[in-house]
Formats: C-alpha cells, sequence, structure tokens
C-alpha cells in the first residue's frame, strides 16, 4: 500500500455527533520522513489530533492549527517526535467534533506524504559541554547550533559518557552520542555508542587496543583527533585502530596542515581512512569557535546512524564554516569516499561552489597535486590516469603570504586490474 504524494478525505460530520470524538483512518507507507495533515471547513469547531497504527497518542491540538506535521526528526509543538514506520499501515486523524452547526459540516483533509531522501547535513563533530571543561549545557549549545544551521552536534566529553545517557530529542537537529577518549598519548572520539567503555583506563598499547575492540564491538565509530597538535599529538604506534583522522581541529593552523599530511600519507599507504573535523569548542571568547570547521556529510537521512555510516563511507567534506565552499568531487556513479575500477576514458567531475577571492582549488592525488583552478574555472572534468591510486580536491586561500585549507574531500578511490 503506496500513498500517493497526498491523500485527501471529504469527511460530513453530522450534527449527531456534535461532543465526541472518532478517527478516520489514512493510509502510511514505509520510507517516510514526515507525514503533514491539513483541514478546513466553514463554520463550527472542530478540533485535531492524531494517532498511529497502534492508535498511540501522536499528538493533539485541538482548532489552533490547520496544518499539522510528525516525523522522526521534527514535529509541530505538541506532537510527538517519532519514526513513521517499516511497513504499510494506517494511521488516524482524532476528530474531535465540538460544535457542529444544524445539517452537519463538510471537513476536507488533506494528507501530505514527504519521503525519505539523500541530502547534504552540516555538523559539529567535536564539542564540549559543561558536563567536562566545557561553558554551556546541552540545551544551550544545541539553541547556538540551530542558530548557526548546524543539522547534528555531537558532544564528546573527556572521558565522560553521562550525558549520553539522557540526550534529548530536538527537532531539526541530531544529537550524536560521543565521548573523547582523552590519554596523554593522544585523544580519540568514539561516536554512535552512549557508553562506549566501562572506564577509560588505558596503560600499554595493548590495553588501548583492547578498549578501542571493546568500543567497536558495540558499533562505535572512532576517530583520531587532532594528531599533530603540539599538546597533545597521536603517540600511539597503532595506526589501524581508528576510523577516521580529524585532520582539521578548531582554527586552520600549522598542525591540522602536519594532520592533513600524515593523513595523505596514510592513503599512501592503501589505507582508505576518512577525514572529519570538528572545532573543539569549549567556551566563548576562544580562538575555537562553535562551528569553525563543519563537517558535511551525505547522508540517507538526518538519523545519527546514517550520519554516521555516512563518514564510516568517506561520503563528506570539511569546510571552514556552515557557509564556507560547497564541494562535489565525483566520478561517473561514485562520490568521494567510494571506489571505482579504472577504465580508458574514466573522469572525474569537480565542482566548488561559494568561492573567494584568493582561494584556490587543487586537485590531489597519490602522485602529488594534478591541477588547479581559480574562481570561476569551475565546474571541470579531469581523466583519471591509471596510476592514481586516489584523488582529493582541497580548496587553499592565499591571504598575503600566508596559505590556509577552505575546504577538503574525502577522496575517490580507484582500483585498476591491469
Amino acid at each position: 500500500m503506496k500513498p500517493p504524494d497526498n491523500y485527501v478525505i471529504n469527511h460530513h460530520i453530522p450534527k449527531e455527533r456534535e461532543g465526541t470524538y472518532y478517527t478516520l483512518p489514512f493510509p502510511i507507507s514505509e520510507g517516510l520522513e514526515r507525514v503533514s495533515v491539513t483541514y478546513s471547513y466553514e463554520g463550527g469547531v472542530v478540533d485535531l489530533g492524531l494517532m498511529n497504527a497502534e492508535k498511540k497518542f501522536l499528538g493533539w491540538s485541538g482548532s489552533d492549527k490547520a496544518t499539522v506535521f510528525v516525523g522522526p526528526w521534527a514535529s509541530t509543538p505538541g506532537y510527538l517526535m517519532t519514526e513513521i514506520t517499516a511497513h504499510p499501515c494506517e494511521w488516524h486523524i482524532i476528530v474531535g467534533a465540538y460544535k457542529i452547526p444544524d445539517g452537519g459540516l463538510d471537513v476536507r483533509y488533506e494528507i501530505t506524504y514527504t519521503p525519505q531522501r539523500p541530502r547534504w547535513l552540516t555538523g559539529d563533530l567535536h564539542i564540549h559541554s559543561d558536563a567536562s571543561d566545557g561553558q554551556h549545557d546541552i540545551p544551550t549549545l544545541a539553541k547556538r547550533a540551530k542558530k548557526k544551521n548546524l543539522d547534528f552536534i555531537a558532544i564528546a566529553n573527556h572521558n565522560n559518557y553521562s550525558e549520553n545517557l539522557t540526550l534529548p530529542k530536538i527537532p531539526d537537529l541530531t544529537l550524536i552520542p560521543a565521548v573523547e577518549w582523552t590519554h596523554y598519548r593522544g585523544h580519540m572520539n568514539f561516536f554512535g555508542v552512549p557508553a562506549p567503555f566501562e572506564n577509560f583506563i588505558a596503560n600499554t598499547q595493548e590495553e588501548m587496543l583492547e578498549l578501542i575492540a571493546g568500543a567497536k564491538k558495540k558499533d562505535a565509530l572512532v576517530s583520531v583527533n587532532h594528531p599533530k597538535d603540539p599538546g597533545c599529538p597521536y603517540l600511539w604506534e597503532n595506526t589501524d585502530c581508528f576510523d577516521m583522522v580529524e585532520v582539521w581541529n578548531a582554527p586552520m593552523r600549522k598542525s591540522n596542515m602536519e594532520a592533513i599530511s600524515w593523513w595523505h600519507n596514510l592513503l599512501l599507504q592503501g589505507k582508505k581512512i576518512p577525514l572529519v573535523g570538528g572545532s573543539d569548542y569549549h567556551r566563548d571568547y576562544h580562538p575555537a569557535l562553535l562551528a569553525h570547521p563543519v563537517t558535511r556529510v551525505f547522508a540517507k537521512s538526518p538519523s545519527s546512524w546514517d550520519i554516521l555510516e555516512a563518514l564510516r563511507n568517506g561520503h563528506a567534506y570539511v569546510a571552514a564554516t556552515p557557509k564556507g565552499v560547497e564541494l562535489d568531487l565525483r566520478c561517473e556513479t561514485a562520490m568521494m569516499g567510494d571506489t571505482i575500477h579504472w577504465r580508458e576514458g574514466l573522469e572525474l567531475t569537480i565542482s566548488a561552489k561559494g568561492m573567494g577571492v584568493g582561494m584556490e582549488v587543487q586537485l590531489v592525488t597519490s602522485e602529488g597535486v594534478a591541477h588547479t583552478w581559480k574562481p570561476g574555472q569551475l565546474p571541470a572534468r579531469v581523466a583519471v590516469l591509471p596510476s592514481w591510486q586516489f584523488a582529493y580536491i582541497i580548496v587553499i586561500r592565499h591571504l598575503f603570504r600566508f596559505c590556509r585549507v577552505a575546504a577538503i574531500s574525502n577522496p575517490v578511490f580507484f582500483i585498476n586490474w591491469d
């Protein structure tokens, strides 16, 4: 049972039903992320509410709102944020026949269905709250994140996951459970699991690997943070235990440039490891600003699971700000993070929107910088050489004598069977 883009119920309420409540069914299919109900009538007063397939109460707005909606990531105030369905079923409109004129009342209900769709989402993967050494609580951080038009945030406190156990549901903002495992030999973010470990203590590399293995067994996604920061660099010998590299931490600076170079060398070793970025925001009036940088993710939905799965697959890039340069790197059906088999005539498509004065786009491959473009010279198509192992794009901003990264993508990887 697949409903159309909209579904209409023309319903007559007889006078004798005045002062009663009852329900009207309407169809629901799988694969939806929002259901909206709009109703209209002339004269009288009719109240509105919704129930799901099990007739569980989803919300009530009386006669205050002509349109209401429900979805897993946002709902009309007074209605629950809820998963819609994994299979076809029927939901129910609650009809409140409050004041019905003589002769009855005709009411038109129009149900609109919004299907799930992949889209680019913008977020900050490294924030601290007052549960560790940050200034603000989660409601304040969430309010500020929404003001900056972020779609998701990860509040990763040092060795502390207490807040993950009671994360709030906030409309149009996904809160990803996270912990920054903080060790004297390096920091790592564990994403997606409220309590990734029972205790954080590890004094040897073997204990470190055992701790990470335990977190991964719970499906945690692990990122090594600021690996070249002079104050807390990554000093462990193992480079196989983490899933991602935070190449851009807080303001772009020398240690981030070194982290990008380190990540590039991991790629040259054959490690298909995605990059991410995070602000490491702690407090106001500090160089580390919320949403500077951001990670943009191409995810199936705004759910925490789908965002993390996209990060795991490398379907992401890092930009300086939410309004920063927008990158796109594709090779036929493959996007950044994907692997494609090389063949004669294979081409990359490169796009960078929102470039400013002094910016330059570089196509970086396993053999070095292959092409460069100035503002206005993109989009472009580039033939893929059979010797390339991977290719990614990086946007450099030249400011006086300084060069800074403005955006950087994950690579497209190539396999050559020749």
